[in-house]
């Protein structure tokens, strides 16, 4: 059916012990529902069961409402048309067997408040590595004082129509904060994707994060569409 059940056992991947994820495609019908109401079933008292809903539209916060699930979290999807222009800053791709602890360090300084990539370990930065779709080219460096100011790691996606790539993560050490680094950043990965043939570059933001949101607008960047996450409280 397109509908996709995630069983999340995670704890470093927040509170919830269950999530359920709604592709575009998937009508917010009663056989949609009925399996979301298989996963709060499973669920024990005092569990907190997640709901994404991809590209929410008018009639989501009512359809999850219904199965007693409030919203808690936009992620915005925001595009713009590449190439952007160069940054101005030099950087250098991810060397796999010798960067992983810097960047670990920087990155979960950065993303110590961050759901998902906040706390991320040895093992899940090797997970990631093993994906198919990584590049280490693709995963920029910036380096200050002999040392890992800021990384802009990429992801090409192949099968959308058009092609896009994506910011896939962005951090600037807490130390080089202030700096200015935000944007160039930004444009190396950027760069990047512009140099690997793509016309449309993308990334995802919280939607309260201001000062973000703000740079990647002056950026040129468009707010395209939501991804909406709710809770349930499991009683």
């Amino acid at each position: 059916m397109g509908f996709v059940t995630l069983t999340v056992s995670r704890p470093d991947q927040g509170e919830f012990a269950w999530s359920v994820a709604i592709a575009p495609e998937v009508a917010r019908d009663e056989a949609a529902a009925g399996q979301i109401r298989e996963v709060v079933a499973g669920a024990e008292t005092g569990e907190s069961v997640q709901l994404w809903i991809e590209q929410a539209g008018g009639r989501d916060d009512a359809f999850a409402a219904e199965l007693g699930f409030q919203p808690y979290r936009d992620l915005w999807r925001m595009q713009r048309p590449l190439p952007a222009p160069r940054a101005d800053i030099a950087t250098r791709a991810f060397v796999p067997g010798a960067d992983e602890e810097a960047f670990l360090a920087v990155n979960n300084r950065a993303f110590h408040w961050h759901p998902e990539q906040g706390g991320m370990t040895a093992a899940g930065l090797a997970e990631r590595m093993a994906e198919g779709w990584f590049d280490a080219e693709g995963f920029r460096l910036h380096e200050r004082d002999g040392r890992l100011a800021g990384f802009c790691w990429t992801k090409v996606h192949p099968d959308e129509s058009p092609p896009g790539g994506e910011i896939y993560a962005i951090a600037v050490d807490p130390d080089y904060h202030g700096q200015g680094l935000g944007k160039p950043m930004t444009l190396a990965g950027l760069d990047h994707l512009a140099d690997e043939g793509l016309d449309m570059g993308f990334l995802y933001v919280e939607s309260d994060n201001d000062p973000a949101v703000a740079t990647y607008r002056r950026l040129g960047f468009d707010h395209q569409s939501t991804n909406r996450a709710y809770r349930h409280l499991v009683k």
